[in-house]
């Protein structure tokens, strides 16, 4: 066969150089990746001092750039578009990080199969602005196109089956990889590398990016943690006499209210700010407050994830228990999942979710399906004219929209309200420029910062006065009805936080939310207690009326005590007391067998024992009775 031009000049370069050039390619690429990363494990320094993390953090890269040398035979070429791909790992970390403040996670590549299903408009928001960074991957792209065609193979044609037998090698090595094979564990485990199970940003700094995508992904992303049945056990025993003690409760008189629920789009309280310690964005949140329970809201997420909030409260799971699942909604293989909006159907309820964007975005179609919903309005559903204000639909078409699913007769009524006016990012423009022009900001706070953060509180000023008009407008239905209303995690405006700081001096990951449950017919005295998102609906179902389900029962009288350990990933851990470890390994045991759906006959069991201790006290107690003699005569 007779050799083309790129052969030709290849073949004027010696063995020994040809083999030079493919490892001191290898070399820069580890060393490249290292400065890239910036992490402290896998400096320039660290190659020489532990060689293991900065050469397991860039092994990925190395197999994806030996199987492309072996297909293609170009050794710049490779390694090039081996570096260009693993840089785009490296910018989409980059905008995680500043948007959420936490790194990559394998679950987040999941991400990538919603792009096509609506998510695409909402990601595309977070891009940079800039255009360098796009035209510093044209240019990557551009060489390696000049690459492919002027670069002098360095592997001769004539070796054709054994450089496709390397390509294969390598390439089924690499694709290994990415599937999680369990052999990879012998290099990327928590003896080998830094492992911080609790903190994807203290491993990432001390093992680098890709390395902490390994150790996750083998760590947590196959199967399921077996449930520690004895510890779950032990604890519905200790719980059974005052679970019964909930269970027989009468249960509520007269009609049931209609339930509506508005999980509303990254709002709390920005008190919690220092330099806006004395402000007052929620006004109808604090007047509703004194008429209601209110409280900090613990949340398993911060800056986004949503979905994570929400399937907490709807199945009243925690998702401290479940490390593989990140996002639950696109990794859920159940059909059929308990829930409160399964409870609330059995007492009779139709069951509405609501949301104003499109359904397939996070899977809610199928997961609500999964949930027990009996219908779904998404975004196609509002009135064509239903207004946006910034790049979203306002909260207000949201209220419109739960009053025209609002029927005056018929059974009780759950809608669950996901708004979506205050989603990131904030450099979009709303409806009244000057409006938002006008909110002041903390001192330091400059520039895009500034904007960003007057952009957010003119849309948490209108989530909050939306909730004063939804409660008004419900109080003047014929109708009982409850509202609980919640933020679903704190916006991502991280800068900000750095910037000022928290008035409890802790980090934006550990910082609560806000929840209030009040009803707009009947005022009550203000309950002031802090919880998590995943003991809401037992709260939710104690305040209808409704004692009946065992669960959500116990997670009423458990939760409390642990819900403060609830937080994002990554955020900074809380002191434990010994009682709150022994409680949080019951309940993770309780949560796992409930998602499996063995939770139930072990809760009959524990139940029924309690009820045949209680009999046999009570028998025992009661002195038997004396026989009347018959009076004597004197």
């Amino acid at each position: 066969m007779p050799l083309t031009s790129p052969d030709i000049r290849s073949a004027r370069y010696p063995l020994g150089a040809r083999i030079a050039l493919v490892l001191a390619l290898a070399l820069a690429f580890v060393l490249l990746t290292g400065l890239v990363d910036g992490g402290v494990g896998v400096t320039t320094a660290q190659l020489l001092k532990q060689p293991r993390f900065p050469l397991a953090n860039a092994l990925p890269g190395l197999l994806l750039a030996g199987a492309l040398l072996a297909w293609t035979r170009r050794a710049w070429l490779s390694f090039g578009l081996a570096f260009t791909l693993q840089g785009l790992v490296y910018g989409v970390n980059v905008l995680k990080v500043a948007n959420l403040g936490t790194p990559l996670l394998p679950d987040d590549f999941r991400m990538i199969g919603q792009l096509r299903k609506g998510g695409m408009h909402l990601l595309a928001g977070y891009l940079p602005h800039s255009p360098w960074p796009y035209l510093a991957l044209l240019a990557a792209l551009a060489l390696v196109v000049l690459a492919w065609r002027y670069e002098p193979p360095v592997v001769p044609r004539h070796t054709g089956g054994k450089r496709l037998a390397a390509c294969g090698l390598l390439a089924a090595a690499f694709v290994s990889m990415l599937v999680g094979l369990s052999a990879w564990g012998r290099i990327y485990n928590a003896r080998v590398l830094w492992l911080e199970p609790w903190s994807a940003r203290v491993t990432t700094n001390h093992s680098g990016l890709i390395s902490s995508l390994m150790l996750f992904h083998l760590q947590y992303g196959g199967g399921h943690h077996k449930p520690d049945r004895a510890a779950a056990e032990q604890l519905i025993a200790q719980s059974a006499p005052a679970l019964q003690q909930v269970l027989r409760q009468p249960a509520a008189t007269g009609e049931l209210p209609d339930i509506v629920v508005v999980q509303s789009e990254s709002f709390f309280d920005p008190s919690i700010m220092r330099g806006y310690e004395h402000s007052n964005f929620a006004p109808n949140l604090r007047r509703l407050a004194r008429h209601g329970s209110s409280g900090k809201l613990h949340v398993p997420t911060f800056g986004g994830g949503t979905i994570r909030t929400e399937f907490e409260f709807l199945t009243g799971l925690s998702l401290r228990y479940f490390d593989n699942l990140q996002f639950p909604y696109l990794q859920m293989s159940h059909k059929s999942l308990p829930s409160l909006v399964r409870t609330l159907a059995s007492h009779g309820y139709s069951t509405l979710a609501l949301h104003g964007n499109d359904p397939a975005f996070w899977n809610r179609t199928t997961a609500f399906q999964a949930i027990g919903f009996d219908r779904f309005v998404s975004q196609s559903t509002f009135p064509p004219g239903a207004p946006n204000d910034g790049k979203y639909m306002a909260d207000s078409a949201m209220t419109d929209e739960i009053m025209t699913q609002l029927r005056d007769s018929g059974p009780p009524q759950f809608i669950f309200a996901i708004s979506i006016e205050a989603h990131g990012p904030y450099d979009i423009e709303p409806a009244h420029v000057a409006e938002r022009d006008a909110i002041p900001v903390p001192d330091g706070i400059t520039g895009r910062d500034k904007l960003e953060l007057q952009t957010y509180l003119y849309h948490l000023k209108h989530a909050d006065a939306e909730l004063g008009r939804l409660v008004k407008l419900l109080a003047k239905r014929d109708r009982p009805s409850v509202v609980l209303f919640y933020g679903d995690h704190l916006p991502a405006l991280s800068n900000s936080y750095h910037i000022t700081g928290f008035v409890d001096g802790g980090d934006m990951l550990s910082q609560a939310g806000v929840w209030l449950l009040v009803d707009p017919k009947r005022p009550s005295k203000p309950l002031q207690a802090d919880t998590a998102s995943w003991l809401l609906p037992g709260k939710l179902l104690a305040h209808v009326g409704i004692h009946d389900d065992p669960y959500f029962a116990l997670t009423e009288l458990v939760g409390p005590r642990i819900a403060a350990l609830t937080a994002a990933p990554g955020a900074p851990s809380r002191p434990e007391s010994d009682e709150q470890r022994q409680l949080d390994k019951a309940m993770a045991g309780v949560d796992q067998l409930r998602m499996g759906g063995k939770l139930d006959p072990m809760l009959a069991k524990a139940l029924n024992a309690a009820a045949a201790m209680t009999q046999m006290v009570h028998a025992t107690a009661t002195p038997p009775a004396v026989e009347e003699q018959p009076a004597t005569a004197h």
